[in-house]
């Protein structure tokens, strides 16, 4: 019997929904369809089982919480509350972060804001990458009070504020899709162990003329200063906002190749750290747009020149103590830093599809370009996969160490979870460091790499996939719900890379075959 499709237009009316929403259920990997030239068709047995779903969970649904708080609010609120009608604040964004890491919000007027702090807001999940199924869509948005910031370019025509949010089961449980709470899980875990986990990340960047190609706005190199230049404007601005928004910033210059830039968040706790670096982004592209350019964190956009990285610094802290530092150490690194740094040696290749998630980041870390390709640690290296800057040896509060295979288009929250995991196991278990590695893993001949038993990361996106996949420490420090829909967006993700044909393609073999 042939099988019959459906148009999205046509599941959506019998599902109830808008098209735009079948659509991105698609997308998301919620209903399952097939192409037809351009368009998607849906077999029809999916909307039947997918109506199904949905008329079961509307007959098994809770009812839903009283809608006046049982406990008081919480002191932080009140004073979110106090905040709000002081700046004279008229629209709150609630944020969080898809899987992906990609930026959503939900906004709500100062009236909703006492019910959200004590509550939370409602929302369908089923349409947000890596979230909810459609007969479980019903999750909360949680705000954080101890995020409140007002955003500094609102305040002379709609004052804004923002919230990061927590996301939350209907019964207040943290809910299994939520990135932020795997951060949250894997510092409980170091908390337990006596230890607080800083980071600091470098964020890079490219300034273009627009989001259609990759045309360059300045010619600058490494720390170059530029008359009457824009992006160093741009910079300048965004430093003073994120400033405004209390978020600390080390530096911020000129990087290596045309039209790239980078601004240092001061280290602080990893949960905060991952909430500035989305915040930081987020500024970033603002400003650009208020000055009619582009902002982009994509890890390669230009062919032949340096890619946009995000080395992360990180320490671990015993009270005011960095448990890194040993002052009679060679390194002047203690046996717990050296455990952590064994640690993530032993899983960066399962990671490695965590902390740089797209297919285009795998042409960043490619030889020659300041990017690790080979995993190893060093000191002055940098081609090594981490590095321990000497910048101020036998300092104790300047000891960390430096992941650099992360990019700045990955999902922080994700990232600084499983490198945390990583480097915990490495401690707990008692990992021995291998030798640091100090010469340019670049230019070693092939017998010198393998003498010196030298792993390369991951090749490409595919690669990385498989390694992930087949990691039981993955699987654990995301957890299962995140573990296997993260999976499932990537290996969509690289089916499509997989089956298109490059301009790179056209030019070579088209003469030639």
């Amino acid at each position: 019997m042939a099988r019959e499709y459906l148009s999205p237009t046509q599941a959506a009316k019998i599902l109830g929904i808008s098209r735009q929403a079948v659509i991105d259920r698609i997308k998301h990997g919620v209903i399952s369809a097939e192409k037809a030239g351009r368009q998607y068709i849906i077999p029809n047995d999916q909307i039947k089982l997918d109506k199904e779903a949905r008329s079961r969970r509307t007959k098994t649904a809770l009812p839903l919480p009283s809608i006046e708080p049982k406990e008081e609010i919480t002191q932080d609120a009140k004073e979110v509350l106090a905040s709000v009608e002081k700046h004279g604040i008229r629209t709150i964004q609630l944020w969080f972060v898809d899987i992906l890491g990609i930026l959503k919000c939900v906004s709500i007027t100062e009236g909703e804001l006492k019910e959200a702090l004590a509550h939370g807001k409602g929302f369908d999940g089923s349409s947000v990458a890596g979230f909810a199924e459609a007969e479980e869509s019903d999750i909360i948005a949680k705000p954080d009070p101890a995020t409140f910031k007002i955003l500094p370019w609102t305040k002379e025509t709609n004052p804004t504020a923002r919230l990061f949010c927590d996301i939350l089961n209907p019964d207040r449980s943290p809910y299994d899709g939520d990135t932020r709470h795997v951060l949250k899980r894997a510092i409980s875990r170091a908390k337990k162990l006596g230890y607080t986990f800083n980071v600091g990340p470098e964020i890079e960047y490219f300034y273009f003329k627009g989001d259609k190609k990759p045309e360059i706005i300045d010619e600058g190199s490494y720390f170059e200063l530029i008359p009457n230049d824009l992006a160093n404007t741009l910079r300048n601005k965004t430093v003073r906002i994120l400033e405004d928004m209390g978020i600390t910033m080390e530096a911020t210059h000129h990087e290596v190749a045309p039209s790239q830039h980078e601004i240092d968040p001061k280290y602080t706790d990893a949960l905060t750290a991952a909430d500035n670096v989305i915040t930081s982004k987020y500024v970033i592209k603002e400003v650009a747009q208020q000055h009619g350019v582009y902002a982009t964190f994509m890890p390669k956009p230009l062919f032949g020149v340096n890619g946009s990285g995000m080395h992360v610094h990180q320490s671990l802290f015993h009270g005011h103590k960095n448990a890194f530092f040993e002052k009679k150490d060679r390194y002047h690194l203690s046996t717990v830093a050296k455990q952590f740094i064994a640690g993530q040696l032993k899983h960066a290749r399962e990671i490695s599809s965590l902390v740089a998630q797209w297919v285009n980041s795998y042409k960043r870390l490619v030889a020659g370009y300041e990017a690790p390709v080979y995993i190893s640690w060093a000191q002055k290296n940098r081609t090594a996969l981490i590095r321990v800057p000497v910048y101020r040896p036998g300092n104790e509060k300047a000891t960390r160490v430096e992941l650099r295979c992360p990019d700045p288009a990955c999902n922080p929250y994700l990232a600084f979870a499983v490198m945390l995991a990583a480097g915990l196991e490495g401690v707990e278990r008692r990992y021995k460091v291998p030798e640091p590695v100090e010469p340019n893993i670049y230019h070693m001949a092939m017998e010198e790499r393998e003498r010196r038993k030298l792993t390369p990361l991951p090749g490409n996106l595919f690669e990385a996939i498989l390694e992930t996949e087949k990691s039981k420490f993955v699987r654990e420090a995301l957890g299962e719900h995140i573990f296997e829909r993260f999976l499932f967006n990537k290996k969509k993700e690289w089916e499509e890379y997989r089956i298109q044909i490059s301009q790179h393609e056209i030019k070579k073999y088209l003469p030639l075959l």
